[in-house]
């Protein structure tokens, strides 16, 4: 090395970006006690490896840094890389000594990362930056570097990459993970003739599970049943956690014959055996949803949603039960319908064509009109109106009858406020009850103007109203403190009792339109309603009859004490409410 370069690398100190010479001339010394002192101080150690004679001069703190008795036992570089563990090309030797790289004077850098064993049987985790110099000849001649434990930043990493790739409760591949091994699968098995499989399992009562024991003794048996998976699945096979009590499992190289045996005995596995838990052994069943790769399905997405569509068709079955996914036309095609109803709903609501229709509620002894029913229509692009039936029960299984009661509640507003001598009822669904932000809307709207809430009822159906009995209680106590009416719709479909009225203290009840069909030739109807009526009547409660189809049902219902008639007998919705029409003839002239 020629006398400028020894001076150079002797000189050459990078901090803790680099890597740190430990200087050799006798003018240095406080220099190098001062750099010797910082890197110390940092909890990292210095170090110069003399290539030629293979020795290593260690810095202080060394024993501590790498767990072994002393600087000696890691003196040499074949002492010191005997105890390294890396991948191949990662170690320090190979770093240096197959670099192709030439030192132009100022040394040439490494960085490194690796393991080394220390005293106790252990591995610990160092970085190891620094900078090599060359000989006369150019050859590798010495280095000078820095190591420093990195223990904490990988294991925080390491924690980082278990989390995005595990799930946490479990221990077993996260819904991403476990989407990226079903793609995984597809591709293998669309490039070559092999066959593979997707099952989605859940666990059938875990809600029991929660009531019965608590959430702690539901996350055991979650654990649990993931273990049973897992134990059963093969090395090739990928198990995950879908969601919170499903489970997904990939199966590579499956036929149909092996899926339904491979299923048959994962259900047995959990139902045979129960679950050990902190609370004692919970008994649990699962039921899967099945399909064949690629041969019904040929994207994830495709995947998970046919598997999901079999799991719902097992889980309506009874528990313990499996479906595996067949090709359905007749499903091809309601599924296509339903996406097409769910684009145009949204484009009407976008484009303002949800619209409402007016149906009069008059009195069954003067034919006077006490309100009109506020019923959602959707006006299509040709211009003709779609009726409810048409795409509300479609709204309502994809999640969007929130949004479709959000534009009723704020057409029926408008409406109230136009017409100042007018009363209305407005339908909300089951889901709207506990939406919070509706709720906290129409608050904001009727208090801004007392007047609208005392021509206001809203109408929750009975069977939404038992479902959540409290929720609905609180629900119609905040409308009636406003002022408004609230009516229970569907009187009579919910198993009704005295008990579930007087909890939700509603004003009016609408008997089920089911039970006025054919009222007058069917004397099962005819109890029915005349117990429904003596039932709303102990409360002092006014009753509205709906689907009156006829002058016959007319009488009877007027006799059977039913103050309010409804149908299209006595008056077809309409888009314009009439300005100046308030009786109806109940011998069947139009409305």
């Amino acid at each position: 090395m020629s006398g400028e370069t020894q001076k150079s690398a002797e000189r050459a100190v990078n901090s803790r970006g680099g890597s740190v010479a430990i200087a050799v001339g006798a003018n240095d010394e406080v220099r190098n006690e001062l750099f010797s002192a910082a890197v110390t101080a940092l909890g990292d150690v210095a170090y110069r490896w003399n290539i030629q004679d293979d020795l290593i001069h260690w810095a202080d703190g060394v024993s501590m840094l790498l767990g072994v008795e002393s600087a000696e036992c890691v003196g040499t570089d074949r002492s010191f890389g005997s105890r390294v563990v890396c991948q191949k090309g990662a170690s320090r030797y190979e770093a240096v000594m197959r670099s192709r790289e030439t030192d132009g004077g100022a040394g040439v850098p490494y960085d490194l990362e690796y393991q080394v064993k220390d005293d106790f049987g252990g591995l610990r985790w160092v970085e190891d930056r620094g900078r090599w110099f060359a000989n006369a000849d150019g050859t590798p001649g010495f280095a000078v570097g820095v190591l420093r434990s990195i223990e904490a930043r990988r294991s925080r990493d390491d924690r980082l990459v278990r989390l995005s790739t595990y799930d946490e409760l479990t221990g077993l591949l996260n819904r991403v993970r476990l989407k990226e091994s079903v793609e995984d699968v597809l591709k293998q098995v669309q490039r070559g003739r092999n066959s593979a499989a997707f099952l989605l399992l859940a666990i059938d009562n875990l809600t029991l599970i929660n009531d019965s024991y608590g959430f702690d003794v539901a996350d055991e048996v979650i654990v649990g049943v993931g273990q049973r998976l897992r134990g059963l699945a093969r090395r090739v096979d990928a198990v995950g956690r879908y969601s919170g009590n499903k489970f997904g499992l990939v199966l590579r190289n499956c036929s149909k014959e092996r899926l339904i045996s491979v299923t048959e005995r994962l259900l047995a596995s959990v139902r045979d055996q129960v679950i050990e838990t902190s609370r004692g052994p919970v008994a649990t069943t699962i039921s899967a949803g099945c399909i064949s790769l690629p041969a019904h399905a040929q994207t994830v997405e495709q995947a998970l949603g046919r598997a999901e569509e079999a799991l719902t068709v097992a889980k309506q079955m009874h528990r313990d039960s499996y479906v595996i996914y067949t090709p359905s036309r007749e499903r091809e095609k309601t599924r296509q319908h339903n996406i097409n109803v769910t684009d145009e709903l949204v484009s009407a609501l976008n484009d303002k064509r949800i619209c409402l229709a007016y149906q009069p509620v008059v009195s069954s002894v003067t034919g006077e009109v006490m309100m009109h029913e506020c019923l959602i229509r959707l006006e299509q692009p040709d211009g003709s109106i779609a009726a409810a039936g048409n795409f509300v029960p479609i709204a309502e299984k994809l999640g969007l009858i929130g949004l479709l009661d959000f534009r009723a509640m704020e057409l029926t507003m408008e409406t109230l406020r136009a017409y100042p001598d007018v009363k209305l009822s407005l339908n909300v669904s089951g889901r709207t009850t506990s939406d919070r932000m509706w709720l906290d809307t129409l608050v904001a709207q009727l208090r801004a103007d007392r007047s609208l809430a005392s021509r206001l009822v809203v109408e929750i159906t009975e069977t939404v109203a038992l479902q959540e009995i409290e929720g609905s209680a609180e629900f119609v106590r905040i409308l009636r403190e406003l002022g408004c009416q609230v009516a229970i719709d569907d009187f009579g479909a919910g198993y009704t009792s005295f008990r579930n009225l007087k909890t939700i203290e509603v004003d009016l009840v609408k008997i089920d339109g089911s039970f006025v069909q054919d009222l007058v030739s069917n004397q099962d109807n005819q109890f029915f309603v005349r117990t429904l009526v003596e039932l709303a009547h102990n409360f002092n409660l006014p009753i509205i009859a709906e689907w009156v189809g006829n002058a016959e049902e007319v009488a009877m219902l007027r006799d059977f004490g039913v103050q309010y008639l409804q149908g299209f007998f006595l008056g077809e919705p309409v888009l314009e409410l009439p300005r100046d029409r308030h009786f109806v003839a109940l011998t069947g002239t139009r409305y």
